[in-house]
């Protein structure tokens, strides 16, 4: 089983992803360390050096490698990942895509603190970045709720979604 957890970032895909290997015995991938770890350098610089298009390709290309080297693995894509050469076509035809919706507040909260880290958000004000959450997040939803399975953040239990991944 191949189970892809996509979401804006901030919405706890890896936190999520890494309890849900555990209780599922099956290996987790967080995209991101894996296009970091390809490239020998943070996705921050990839961006400032090379820029978003080739991060992009990378991700994708990232994306193919590992989907098509496991039969089985919880992978936790990138915010973006959905939204870019048809990923969540491509997710969906290879496992289970599973949409964590997480509300603009929580993700605001959560984000705000993780500015340096995160190469979109870096140079924004605190209200530009709410401007920034509500404007990206309602470009990207038409891709986000193309994923099999939609869950909300609040509350979330890794049983709850465990259940909706076996009864889907």
């Amino acid at each position: 089983m191949k189970i892809y957890l996509t979401g804006f970032m901030g919405s706890g895909k890896s936190y999520w992803g890494r309890l849900l290997s555990q209780q599922l015995g099956l290996p987790f991938f967080d995209l991101d360390e894996q296009v970091e770890g390809s490239e020998g350098v943070p996705i921050t610089e990839i961006f400032a050096s090379k820029g978003e298009e080739y991060f992009r390709q990378l991700e994708k290309e990232t994306l193919h490698i590992i989907s098509e080297s496991h039969d089985s693995f919880v992978m936790a894509v990138g915010g973006g990942t959905p939204c870019y050469f048809n990923n969540i076509g491509y997710m969906k035809e290879q496992g289970e895509t599973v949409w964590i919706n997480t509300p603009l507040d929580t993700l605001y909260k959560r984000l705000v603190n993780e500015k340096d880290k995160r190469p979109l958000l870096r140079d924004l004000s605190d209200e530009q970045l709410r401007a920034f959450i509500s404007k990206k997040f309602s470009d990207r939803r038409i891709y986000y709720e193309q994923a099999g399975i939609h869950i909300d953040d609040e509350p979330l239990q890794p049983e709850k979604l465990i259940e909706l991944l076996f009864h889907a």
